[in-house]
């Protein structure tokens, strides 16, 4: 009797075994297909049971198909059937709520933490930037002007008289006018402009991190010049509690954008030991994360500065209310979580 040839054996195994195991094959996928679409409450209780023993089948026919050495075709169908199983049937499948709070409760405050030098960086840089126009507009007044442009400060100048400043802080009598004028007109700049140039820092980070740390000294310039102005007329603390109650919130999350797009930059610049391509879209990630957040917190800011500055008009309540949110930012950001150690 002659031998089998080698030609004629993998035809003949290959037909051979899947007419016998090919059904649990497509029970298997068809079960999958049901679980991905509709979840488990599309199964019944027997067709949960019968899951993993579906996939343990599919994985002893994958191991025979190994070791005989079928057609690539089969082997390649087994593959991707057992590793879908696995996946769906082993694997952690979170919901959309669940994911949504593993981004707030764990996501979120570790890409801030990781971003802890850059944020520190861009905080002193947005300090030393106001620091600069107090010191020039303290020394000379006219220096204001070069920094908060005259159709911005809504009546806020060097030759505004201490009366009128503080009604613009919602204290002290004033015509309706002025006083909507004050209360909103340098507001809402200095909200836009805040927010421009944090979304500005971030989307320019690549380019070495340099146009990040020009915007963020120059975030700081302005509010620098208007405190100059503000504590010449006796009304610095009045406009320290007029800023705070939402500048607390607004300024972190500015140094935060400066501090994402900084990541970036420096990925750039200093890749390691990985290509630079590979090191920005690795920083890039914790970035995006960080922006998410940002986006966020300049969303309670504009809350913050919109109704309870306007509607909160006693100072060292709104010292209390800004201090409350930096202190909760912090302990968000940098409590660590019971996952982070594990």
């Amino acid at each position: 009797m002659q031998p089998v040839s080698a030609a004629e054996l993998p035809a003949f195994s290959t037909s051979r075994f899947r007419a016998e195991r090919e059904a649990d094959w497509i029970a298997f996928d068809l079960l999958l297909t049901r679980l991905e679409r509709k979840g488990a409450a599309a199964l019944t209780s027997d067709e949960l049971l019968q899951l993993p023993i579906l996939y343990r089948a599919t994985l002893s026919s994958l191991s025979i198909a190994r070791a005989t050495s079928l057609d690539k075709a089969l082997l390649g169908h087994l593959e991707a059937l057992s590793i879908r199983g696995y996946f769906l049937v082993y694997g952690v499948r979170e919901t959309r709520a669940s994911r949504l709070r593993r981004f707030f409760r764990y996501d979120w405050p570790a890409a801030v933490r990781a971003v802890w030098k850059e944020t520190l960086i861009i905080a002193l840089v947005i300090v030393l930037g106001a620091l600069t126009s107090y010191a020039l507009v303290a020394s000379n007044p006219e220096w204001y002007y070069n920094f908060v442009p005259e159709e911005m400060s809504g009546g806020r100048d060097p030759h505004a008289t201490v009366d009128y400043l503080r009604s613009t802080l919602g204290h002290g009598k004033a015509a309706a006018g002025e006083q909507s004028s004050g209360l909103h007109v340098f507001a809402t700049y200095l909200f836009t402009h805040n927010s421009q140039v944090s979304i500005l820092s971030f989307a320019l980070g690549f380019a070495f991190g340099v146009p990040t740390m020009m915007l963020e000294y120059y975030q700081g310039i302005g509010l620098g010049a208007m405190l100059a102005l503000f504590s010449g007329k006796g009304l610095g603390v009045d406009f320290g509690g007029w800023l705070f109650i939402h500048g607390t919130t607004e300024l972190f999350a500015a140094a935060l954008s400066g501090a994402a797009g900084l990541r970036i930059g420096a990925a750039v610049v200093f890749p390691g030991a990985r290509g630079r391509l590979e090191a920005a879209a690795d920083a890039g990630r914790t970035a995006g994360k960080v922006m998410i957040g940002v986006i966020l917190m300049l969303l309670v800011a504009g809350v913050l500065e919109g109704f309870g500055r306007q509607l909160i008009t006693d100072t060292m309540l709104r010292y209390a209310i800004g201090t409350v949110m930096l202190l909760f930012w912090l302990a968000y950001y940098y409590i660590p979580r019971r996952e982070d150690v594990a």
